[in-house]
């Protein structure tokens, strides 16, 4: 395949969809299927990266902070609310704004994980709570169990089911995020991503000059990711519960 979803005047500019361009050309002189493919998988890689850091820090915090309790618990609970009740996206906007010429995909992902780690944690400290007062902890406590141990192999299995349904949502909350702030112009533009596929569609009046093709791609394929992630979810959901309830 010729040139890159990066390189511009690689192809003839503003082609119509044909056998030889799927999806036409932008005005970049782009292959807008090619640019689509790229910006999927760019979109995927930031939700993945959101998605297993702010899990895995959320629910570590949470369980910890559920088990130990006492003072270690107010703190950390104090500091999960402080970070729930403070609007994300201002702030995102803000950072974005200074940091976007120097943050590559990586860089983004990392500063929205830095505000999605707290709503699992608060739900993992929850469900903690609960699971601490049953027998069978008691029994790993008393037999001399080490909390990590006892998180890994006592605790996890109850709530991996949770867990999965958490991340798949994190996956779509991280797309989303990063998409918005494409959109707007405040996302890093050294990788092309659904977002900033529509921004540039958008800064070049796709929609206006009659090129559907470029802006519509990445709006129709962010629908389709954004329904079939939390008809996953939610299917999964269904799933664990129904296991559940099979196993009572």
């Amino acid at each position: 395949m010729k040139g890159s979803a990066v390189e511009w005047n690689t192809f003839i500019k503003d082609l119509k969809p044909s056998a030889e361009h799927l999806m036409g050309t932008t005005s970049f002189g782009q292959d807008t299927f090619h640019v689509l493919t790229e910006s999927i998988r760019n979109s995927f890689l930031i939700g993945f990266i959101v998605a297993s850091l702010s899990s895995l820090i959320g629910i570590l915090v949470g369980l910890l902070a559920g088990f130990i309790g006492g003072v270690l618990d107010r703190i950390i609970t104090l500091v999960i609310d402080s970070f729930i009740v403070v609007p994300a996206l201002p702030i995102l906007i803000l950072i974005s704004a200074l940091l976007s010429t120097n943050l590559n995909i990586y860089g983004i992902a990392l500063v929205m994980v830095f505000f999605n780690w707290p709503w699992p944690a608060r739900q993992a400290r929850a469900m903690a709570l609960s699971i601490r007062e049953r027998d069978f902890i008691f029994t790993a406590v008393f037999s001399g169990q080490h909390l990590i141990e006892t998180l890994v192999k006592e605790v996890f299995p109850f709530i991996a089911d949770w867990g999965l349904a958490n991340f798949i949502n994190a996956v779509l909350v991280g797309i989303a995020m990063e998409s918005g702030l494409a959109v707007i112009g405040l996302s890093t533009n050294s990788k092309a991503t659904l977002g900033t596929m529509i921004y540039w569609a958008n800064q070049k009046q796709a929609m206006l000059m009659g090129r559907w093709w470029w802006i519509g791609s990445p709006v129709v394929t962010t629908v389709l990711v954004f329904v079939s992630l939390f008809l996953t979810m939610t299917g999964y959901q269904m799933y664990a519960a129904k296991k559940r309830g099979g196993n009572v």
